[in-house]
């Protein structure tokens, strides 16, 4: 019984100490001092040293909420194009009527200036 568990310890040993080795090397390697490329704002456009409690444009949130709707609806293409093969008529079309509609909704938000970015 111990030797079936063998395998799985041996994976776990390995594992830590690849990480441990990894991650040391990284802290050794790396320089530490912050230049003003480090300092400055990263991607949102804010100064990351101000008060959290900023008001944020809603725009950075509909962006957001788009990206996971449009990430969460595409995500739903995988298995149906893993069972394309073994799939009924009614399987397909199904897909299909949700593609439109997934379409449709991305027309509809780019004719609506959602997508835009002034």
């Amino acid at each position: 019984m111990q030797n079936a568990y063998l395998p799985i310890v041996i994976f776990l040993v390995v594992s830590i100490a690849l990480a441990v080795i990894i991650f040391g090397a990284s802290y050794l390697l790396a320089t530490h001092k912050a230049d003003a490329e480090k300092l400055s704002s990263y991607e949102c456009g804010f100064d990351p040293y101000e008060d959290a409690r900023n008001t944020f444009d809603v725009r950075f949130y509909l962006v957001a909420i788009l990206f996971i709707i449009f990430d969460l609806e595409i995500s739903y293409l995988f298995p149906w194009s893993v069972t394309l093969g073994t799939l009924t008529s009614f399987g397909f079309w199904t897909m299909a009527l949700f593609l439109i509609i997934l379409t449709v909704g991305f027309v509809y938000e780019w004719k609506k200036g959602a997508l835009e970015w002034e």
